[in-house]
């Protein structure tokens, strides 16, 4: 028609394509701090690869940009049995002008058409869930890659001081979700029996596990510590029902 026209422009196709395009011809660095250093907190979208082999596909989002998310997933890989972090790597693309497209969703479609991504939708990327899931079966990537409780840790806390001042600092020091029953109500601290009771830690114990065996038999009667697959939990309790955990100690 004389004059006249329409265009349509397939923008999220469009983008797609480049990013799938940019993204090929990248190179994967580890996984690790020296990595991430020039990773910018920025969004964007970005891939994680296991000896090689795509396994997650992940973008940023309000809370967190590309070197946040990264730095927990890297944080997720150690202190894990069967997973080495070195065999870890990544690609990350900034992205300046974001699109409301589900770039995260489009992408796994393009590359589970092809090999798969099988760390998205195990469990690999998801927050702790909390005491109420404790009695749920793991994802696949905590069943294949558990929690490794036997790990040096690099945190020293031999001497005598209160529970409560032993298990914040072993929270603080492993890589993975250490919980520890609290206070009454909301309360966020210690439970009181941590809070009042005087423990020593010899020099050698340098892992989780060997510092939560020799911790928990100077505890007042009830407490058992527990190691799950993605957590170590020590809640006054008696439970052998959780599923794929081992009991560490009990009081």
């Amino acid at each position: 028609m004389p004059g006249y026209r329409e265009f349509e422009f397939d923008l999220p196709g469009a983008l797609l394509d480049h990013l799938v395009r940019a993204l090929d011809e990248m190179e994967s660095a580890p996984l690790d701090p020296e990595g991430l250093s020039i990773v910018p907190e920025a969004q964007g979208v970005y891939q994680l690869f296991l000896d090689g082999a795509l396994v997650y596909i992940g973008k940023t989002d309000a809370e967190a940009g590309l070197f946040r998310r990264l730095v927990r997933h890297s944080t997720k890989t150690q202190h894990r049995a069967n997973l080495d972090p070195a065999r870890v790597r990544f690609k990350a693309i900034r992205i300046f002008v974001f699109t409301a497209m589900d770039l995260e969703t489009q992408l796994i479609k393009h590359y589970t058409a092809e090999a798969g991504t099988r760390w998205n939708g195990s469990g690999f990327g998801a927050n702790d869930p909390g005491r109420n899931r404790d009695n749920s079966k793991p994802g696949t990537f905590d069943q294949d890659f558990p929690i490794d409780i036997n790990h040096d840790i690099a945190t020293d806390l031999a001497g005598t001081k209160t529970a409560a001042e032993v298990v914040s600092e072993l929270k603080t020091a492993l890589p993975y979700t250490f919980r520890f029953d609290t206070g009454p109500g909301r309360s966020r601290k210690p439970h009181p029996d941590l809070a009042n009771t005087a423990v020593t830690i010899s020099p050698d114990r340098t892992t989780a596990r060997s510092i939560i065996e020799e911790l928990v038999p100077q505890l007042p009667s009830g407490w058992q510590a527990t190691a799950l697959s993605a957590v170590l939990i020590l809640y006054k309790e008696k439970n052998d029902e959780y599923p794929q955990a081992t009991v560490l100690a009990r009081s």
